[in-house]
């Protein structure tokens, strides 16, 4: 946030990941050298300024339903835990969005409680359904769009977290805060039709 407020010239683009910052820019405007020596400057203000409210508070429905947790049993094997004390877990932490990748919109999610931990499966899917909300070691994440993937599946959202028709596609950028609250299938089907109506 702190290097695009300075709209350095000749940065063309900045990509956060999880432990990288990759950062585009025009090579006529800039040696290498030269723009790694006034980052490095950028970085050490940035430090003192850094703000943990940067990010926006955002509350997601899920439901936890049969339908919807298609590893639910798998993760109650791996954690030794009742469905029920799973989604008490998830629902009562704060998560904070680490990065978006994988998927256009795939939000990384941390950190999960210990208890909740859970091994990826040991053979990915081929298709995980879009909205699913899915644990694997210390993070949760919402796939955004059908995909292949190997995440425990422990429920879906009723709306897309990526979409190119809104004016900003992504729901969720690095920095937010999530919090889930759970939702009987009933409530998900009643959100998404006024989700669907409303565009």
């Amino acid at each position: 946030d702190y290097l695009r407020q300075r709209e350095v010239e000749g940065v063309i683009f900045i990509i956060p990941a999880f432990c990288s910052l990759t950062i585009g820019f025009s090579p006529s405007l800039w040696n290498y050298n030269d723009l790694v020596e006034r980052i490095k400057r950028f970085i050490d203000k940035a430090d003192h300024i850094w703000d943990h409210k940067v990010g926006r508070n955002i509350q997601l429905p899920v439901c936890y339903e049969d339908d919807f947790s298609l590893d639910m049993e798998e993760v109650m094997r791996q954690t030794g835990l009742s469905s029920s004390d799973i989604i008490d877990l998830h629902t009562m932490t704060h998560f904070q969005v680490f990065m978006v990748g994988f998927l256009p919109g795939f939000a990384y999610l941390g950190t999960v409680p210990d208890q909740l931990y859970c091994e990826r499966r040991n053979t990915p899917r081929l298709k995980v359904p879009a909205q699913s909300v899915a644990l694997a070691g210390q993070q949760s994440g919402i796939y955004p769009m059908e995909a292949p993937g190997g995440w425990q599946i422990i429920g879906r959202i009723p709306f897309k977290t990526f979409d190119t028709k809104r004016l900003d596609p992504f729901l969720l950028r690095v920095g937010d805060r999530v919090k889930f609250y759970p939702v009987s299938h009933r409530e998900f089907d009643s959100i998404a039709a006024t989700v669907v109506a409303n565009g």
